[in-house]
Formats: C-alpha cells, structure tokens, sequence
C-alpha cells in the first residue's frame, strides 16, 4: 500500500493572512508504508488555528489547511504499521478504526535522541505539526480542514468507544494541553488548583482538575460573567474575577499548589497570579500570546522558590491517558457544532471570543459520502 506518488485531496485551503478559506484541492505528503489515511468526520477549531491562519507567530506556509483537533475513520493502512517498532499501541489501528489525531504529526523518533527516547515526543527538535510544518522529506503537513487526513500511524489514537466524536475532537489539542502539565506536576488528591481563562483550553483544565481528584479548583478570569459556568456547571469549588474583586491577590496569597495559565494576553497580571502560588508552587503557562509575556519581579520568585514554566501540547502517552480518563470520568467538553462548509464564520466567530466553549466542525460530506 505504500506510494510515492502524493493523492490529491480536498479541503478549506488558506492562500494568505487576510483572504478566506476556499474548498479546492491539495496534494497531501506522498503515502508511506507507515503512514494511514483518514476519513475525516469532526474537527475542532483551536486558537492555533486563528494565530496560524493570520500569521500571528509568524508567517504562515501558505497554502496552508489547518485543524489539528481531528477524528475520523481509518480507510488505509500502510503495510509497515502492524510492526510498527516506535509505537506498539499504533499497531492495533485496523480499517474502520475511529481515531483523532492531535496537534503533531510526526517527530525525528531517533534513538538517540533524548525526548523521543525518553517518550517526550512533543519536545523533540525536529517536531512535525499536523499543519504549518514539513515532514523529513519537506513535503508539506496538512490539517483537519478537510476530507481526508493523510499521516504517520504513530500519531493517530484510537477513540474510546464511550466518547462521542464531536466532543471527542477538543480533547487532542485542547484536551491534552491542560492535561499533560496537571498530570506532570501531580494535580490530584490534596491539591488546590487554579485555572486561568474560562475558554476552550481553561474549561478543559477545570474539568480535568476535577476528573484527577483536586481537592480544590479555582477558577481565574477577568470579569464574573462565567462564573456561574465555571461553579454550577463546570464544576470549580471557588471562583476570582480579577477586575472585580479587589486586592484579590492578597486574598486569595498563597492558596494554590498549581495554575495553568490558559490565556495568551500580552497584559495578564503575571505578578499577581504568582501571589496565589504557595512555597514551592507552580506556575504553568500553555496560552501563546502574539507578544512577550509581562515583566517578572525577582521577589515574586525568590520569596517562595516560585516555579514558572511552560507546556507543549502532550505526548502521545499523554494523549491515551487523557482519552482514558476522559472515557472512564465522562469529561466532555462544552461544545457547539458547525458544518465544515460554513468554517469562515465558524473561525471569524471563534476569534471573536463567542464559542462556548469550543466549535467542532462536521463534515457532512465526508459522512454522506460513507453511507
């Protein structure tokens, strides 16, 4: 089943910053003996997308199809995936398999290289993303914008059968990118967490927290108006409206284990929120503003040997962890689904902050075209 002659596919195509998206064709990377193809069902709309389409970190690969937040049905196997040596779980994928892919799509897999050998995957120097990026060979990588999902079997993953797809589909990128750094930085029984952002990574990150067991989860935002969202339907213990409550820092000082900082505003009170932190505490930023993060006073890190980091989307053991735990706790992120034709007001909407609290785009034609 291998080629080395690319297909030519179809999806919502992105020639420049400021044009929309137009359903014309593309030619996906050549197929691979372990490589599969993907009848593409659901895809979310994630905040990468809107940065990538505009060239906000940068400028994009035009012609670009973004969409990372992928699941879709398994309609061709590379010969080679059954023995698969660098992932022994992708060698189950049968056809008609639904699986999801995430935020990457391919690393270097070396030995010798000390992420992928250590199973860190997303931290690998020679990252492949599912969009935007290029594959060993530089042919280009596409995303879930589409018809047809064409990539290495190592970064697929089967959905567990108690998981819708459309809510199934966040959880990928969104899902995983709260999860991995609650997991690594022991969420859990006998710790208080603070999310920060009440949107389509924070309300995953409350819902996670709560999933692990935390004995406290706070939710962080500027305005009160999600906050009844947050407490009665989310599921948050306590609730801080930074514009609102004032000396809300000193109140609430030293209260919180962990934060996972969602939003990717240039002006966020930085300082303040590492006033929540306890000794030792951690702060975790996954939000990428277009511009540099606030200034940091010493103090604020010296006085109680405050942690400051960053995470990567996840690994893909993050990622089977994650769906597992979202399968067995019923995490289901809040939803609202969009037909895939009508994606320019679906991402002009979603930029415009009125998701609540994520889109997941469904491929009406893809579907018709399997029955």
């Amino acid at each position: 089943m291998s080629s080395t002659t690319p297909d030519t596919f179809k999806g919502w195509v992105s020639h420049s910053a400021t044009s929309p998206l137009t359903f014309t064709t593309f030619h996906p990377k050549p197929f691979t003996e372990t490589d599969i193809e993907v009848s593409i069902t659901h895809c979310g709309i994630c905040g990468t997308d809107i940065h990538t389409l505009r060239s906000g970190w940068g400028p994009a690969d035009y012609p670009c199809v973004v969409g990372h937040e992928i699941i879709g049905i398994v309609v061709r196997i590379g010969t080679g995936v059954a023995t698969l040596a660098s992932s022994p779980p992708s060698r189950d994928i049968r056809l008609g398999d639904r699986v999801g892919i995430g935020a990457q799509s391919m690393s270097c897999l070396r030995g010798d290289c000390s992420a992928c050998a250590d199973g860190q995957e997303n931290y690998c120097a020679r990252m492949t993303g599912t969009y935007n990026s290029r594959y060993a060979d530089e042919s280009k990588a596409y995303g879930g914008f589409a018809t047809r999902w064409r990539g290495p079997a190592h970064f697929a993953f089967r959905i567990p059968h108690s998981l819708p797809s459309a809510e199934a589909a966040p959880l990928l990128c969104g899902g995983v990118t709260v999860f991995a750094p609650l997991r690594k930085y022991g969420a859990g029984s006998g710790k208080s967490v603070g999310i920060v952002g009440i949107g389509g990574l924070g309300h995953l990150g409350i819902l996670f927290a709560r999933a692990l067991g935390c004995d406290r989860v706070v939710a962080i935002s500027r305005s009160s108006s999600k906050r009844k969202d947050a407490i009665e339907g989310l599921g948050a213990h306590a609730f801080i409206a930074t514009d609102e409550e004032e000396k809300w820092a000193r109140t609430h000082s030293r209260s919180l284990d962990l934060i996972i900082c969602t939003v990717d505003a240039s002006d966020m009170p930085l300082t303040q929120y590492l006033r929540l932190l306890k000794v030792h505490g951690t702060f975790v930023q996954v939000g990428a503003p277009e511009k540099p993060l606030p200034q940091l006073t010493a103090g604020s890190l010296i006085q109680k040997g405050a942690k400051v980091t960053g995470s990567n989307i996840g690994s893909p053991e993050d990622i089977r962890s994650m769906l597992q735990l979202a399968a067995d706790k019923r995490v289901l992120p809040w939803i609202q689904t969009r037909p895939m034709e009508d994606v320019n007001a679906a991402v002009a909407d979603m930029d415009a902050g009125k998701a609540r609290y994520r889109y997941v785009l469904v491929n009406e034609m893809e579907k018709q075209a399997r029955l």
